[in-house]
């Protein structure tokens, strides 16, 4: 009787263990043709006139992770939705499309997540330069939406 209680309690441990250990969410496509999407988001910004909104940043790094979770849905997913066209760079262990975060002016040199903005002409609005987003575990979905508030009224009175 003690050898079936105990095989229940090992086999409800694991249960457990299995049903809470949910799979990471991975934000980030390591085979995707960042400048190829990156491109298309230009032309789907001509098209619209929304600024692209690139996003740097890796599936291991757990505030790239927190911040476009943060970023999927209600208020800040709508955001999101209104302001820009959104572009998601895998730049893997800092080995990985280097040369597409170099010519946004090497945003994550401070650390990722980072982000920069591109006019639909083209043109640099904005770009992280100091870690700004570095912490996203720690920003609340209310701190992560104030950031992108703020930021899009300083672009604004750029163009």
């Amino acid at each position: 009787m003690k050898r079936l209680a105990f095989a229940l309690l090992v086999l409800g441990s694991l249960f457990a263990l299995g049903a809470s250990a949910a799979p990471l969410e991975k934000p980030y496509n390591p085979k995707a043709d960042a400048k190829a999407e990156v491109q298309a988001a230009m032309q789907a910004a001509r098209a619209d006139h929304k600024p692209v909104l690139i996003f740097f940043g890796a599936n291991w790094c757990p505030d790239c992770r927190a911040l476009a979770k943060s970023l999927s849905g209600g208020k800040n997913a709508a955001l999101m939705r209104q302001h820009f066209n959104i572009v998601k760079v895998d730049v893997g262990n800092f080995d990985r499309n280097l040369d597409v975060a170099e010519r946004y002016g090497d945003p994550i040199k401070k650390g990722i997540p980072a982000a920069v903005i591109v006019s639909p002409e083209g043109k640099l609005l904005y770009a992280t330069q100091a870690g700004e987003l570095a912490n996203a575990r720690r920003m609340s979905n209310a701190g992560v939406y104030a950031f992108f508030e703020q930021t899009l009224k300083r672009i604004d009175t750029t163009h």
